[in-house]
């Protein structure tokens, strides 16, 4: 899905949440356009890195959007699972420390099983660093469980 141009309507509130927050960015870093893949839950790890890869070829930007577990706690939308604070630790140091390989390794059952709907979106990262060249680092800029359910936000630079 491509969202550009000049604005003609308002943003169609159904376009999955991720659209939306890239569309939005889009806006404010003032680019003309953004085009979006929206991946199922359930997309194949293969699948994942394929894209990234394809995704690696091009001159652009990449913004992943994910979530962490939804688990976690008495606050979570589903009962706590002892599992989720392992995995979201895992996935906060893995995205501190540009660690691809420990992204690639998720399971996705365990996601799965633990409310990680965005697991697909974050085995796309490993596809991009194994098809480019130069070393990655990462700044964690947010953590934390608010209303139960896990956000993490990093950024990732390759360095030549």
């Amino acid at each position: 899905m491509n969202l550009g141009g000049e604005p003609t309507a308002e943003p169609d509130p159904l376009l999955p949440l991720p659209a939306l927050i890239a569309g939005w960015l889009r806006e404010q870093a003032g680019a003309r356009s953004v085009t979006v893949h929206l991946l199922d839950p359930d997309t194949p790890v293969a699948e994942c890195r394929d894209l990234g890869a394809r995704l690696a070829a091009e001159p652009v930007g990449l913004l992943v959007l994910a979530d962490g577990t939804n688990r976690v706690d008495e606050c979570s939308p589903y009962p706590p699972d002892a599992r989720a604070g392992a995995l979201d630790e895992r996935l906060r140091t893995a995205l501190g420390e540009a660690d691809a390989a420990a992204l690639r390794d998720l399971d996705p059952q365990l996601c799965a099983e633990l409310g990680v709907a965005g697991r697909a979106a974050l085995q796309v990262i490993p596809g991009v660093v194994e098809a480019t060249s130069g070393t990655w680092r990462s700044e964690l800029l947010y953590s934390a469980t608010p209303f139960g359910v896990t956000y993490h936000a990093a950024v990732w630079t390759r360095t030549p």
